[in-house]
């Protein structure tokens, strides 16, 4: 039940990061529930390994690099998925970190609410 949670949190995450930024496109809401399924799929397969090569950049950025990372997976999922398409390398950057970061604060509104 928690891993549905956590989709709904990060399609929610990428559908308010979809609206706000004129680089990304996304076809409907089903969409961005699909980007959801597959960028978990792909930071749980893929995600580990890209940190653990990234560790150093990790450690010196104090932790800044994960965006990068982040940026890396949502650039895979971009391929991937059909219906969803982000312009360029600062996009998806910029796009990596408000994700995360919506993301972040919809979990702890959620979790400070329980």
């Amino acid at each position: 039940m928690q891993y549905l949670w956590s989709l709904l949190l990060l399609s929610v995450a990428i559908f308010i990061v979809a609206n706000i930024m004129p680089g990304i496109k996304i076809k409907n809401i089903w969409t961005t529930l699909w980007v959801a399924v597959v960028y978990s799929l792909i930071n749980l397969l893929v995600g580990w390994l890209l940190r653990f090569i990234a560790m150093p950049f990790i450690f010196i950025t104090l932790g800044l690099f994960n965006f990068v990372v982040n940026a890396a997976l949502l650039w895979l999922t971009d391929h991937l998925v059909d219906d969803f398409e982000i312009d360029g390398l600062l996009n998806t950057l910029i796009a990596a970190f408000l994700i995360t970061v919506i993301n972040s604060g919809l979990r702890w509104m959620l979790l400070s609410a329980t």
